[in-house]
């Protein structure tokens, strides 16, 4: 007597996180269908149902399910994205169409305009926004964005970068590190029409223009070890008033710990009175950053937030209006300061400002070279 036996599928056998894998691969809106396919019968089979059960369920060829099985058990779950050539569209225009289209994008500039935008690089290379759009987000392209930059003149830039950096990664023991800067002519605007508020479905508005009350000038210390901030607003930014912001900060730490001073290299921190009472007060010990590199101060990002949260959508009657706001917005930062840590090594830095030194120097030679030398050098 002959019995028949039906034939039980090998078992798939898969971790958590390839499982996981599968499942992203399947709802992901770019996968392609023959892949998110896959993903399915492959996921079937390792929930143990058999190929009959799977080529039913997703009407395919119960050979299909078995193949993806022995598929996925010998090759990974890497192989359900191996598509063979010859496969999906075909493009509409050639490789020498699109390498021109880059070419125009990278080289060329629109006649009497600056940058290119879909529609101009269309019309100009006769293909539609679209092609233009797929292949500039293809390669990465944003024409209509750009980033300020400024490579740093200073002949010490080496010595200052290092000097500055080796503090923020590893301070000196025991001694405080503070970020000195001012900000200065922050004006005191007031609106011309009272702002509409917020509601559900509309955001809060205020005018374009506004009327001018006067301006007044932070002196501001960013610590480093906390993120805590002192901070004294005053009408001007002479050396008088950093003066008085020094002798503040002499007050708030008493003793003879040191106190390090990472500024830049505005005139105000280097008048000859600055310099007889640091002579005085020998425990301040300044560490001056490069010139044209602001993007040293850490205490610049916290300017950053005091602009962003406290003066930019303010409307202000008065000076001291103004110096209310900024004197509260400082008060319920030091209640939970949050610190802003420096991570980039000085390898990562010396390394991206070569390779813009570099290019720029290739097209124009000698903009980027220290404004004095000494002489013999070249």
């Amino acid at each position: 007597m002959n019995v028949s036996m039906a034939r039980i599928s090998p078992v798939v056998s898969l971790s958590a996180d390839d499982l996981a894998q599968l499942v992203r691969w399947e709802a992901a809106h770019g996968t392609p269908q023959q892949v998110a396919l896959r993903c399915r019968l492959v996921l079937a089979a390792a929930a143990g149902k058999q190929d009959l059960e799977i080529a039913s369920t997703y009407e395919v060829n119960r050979h299909t399910a078995a193949w993806w099985r022995q598929r996925v058990r010998t090759a990974g779950i890497g192989s359900v994205w191996e598509i063979q050539p010859g496969r999906g569209r075909k493009p509409q225009y050639s490789q020498e169409k699109r390498d021109a289209l880059m070419a125009a994008t990278l080289e060329t500039k629109p006649k009497g305009l600056t940058p290119w935008s879909c529609r101009t690089m269309a019309k100009a290379q006769g293909v539609s926004k679209n092609t233009v759009n797929r292949l500039w987000q293809l390669h990465n392209l944003k024409p209509h964005l750009t980033r300020t930059f400024k490579l740093s003149r200073d002949p010490k830039f080496i010595e200052k970068l290092t000097d500055v950096v080796g503090l923020y990664l590893n301070p000196p023991e025991k001694a405080i590190v503070w970020c000195v800067d001012e900000k200065s002519q922050i004006q005191a605007l007031d609106r011309t029409q009272p702002g509409l508020p917020l509601k559900k479905g509309r955001c809060g508005t205020m005018t374009h223009d506004y009327k001018r009350h006067g301006t007044t000038t932070l002196f501001a210390a960013l610590s480093l070890l906390d993120g805590k901030v002192i901070g004294q607003c005053y009408s001007g930014h002479r050396h008088q008033e950093f003066l008085k912001f020094l002798r503040q900060l002499d007050g708030e730490f008493p003793g003879d710990r040191e106190l390090h001073l990472i500024l830049d290299n505005y005139g105000t921190h280097k008048t000859p009175e600055v310099q007889s009472w640091l002579k005085r007060h020998r425990r301040f010990i300044r560490h001056f950053i490069p010139t044209s590199s602001s993007w040293l101060k850490l205490v610049e990002r916290w300017f950053g937030e005091l602009t962003e949260k406290a003066v930019r959508r303010g409307a202000f009657f008065s000076v001291p209006d103004l110096v209310q706001a900024i004197e509260a917005f400082l008060a319920a930062w030091n209640e939970n300061p949050r610190p802003f840590v420096w991570t980039a090594q000085l390898e990562e830095i010396l390394e991206k400002i070569e390779r813009a030194r570099a290019k720029v120097e290739s097209m124009q030679p000698g903009c980027t070279q220290p404004r004095h030398r000494r002489k013999g050098e070249e």
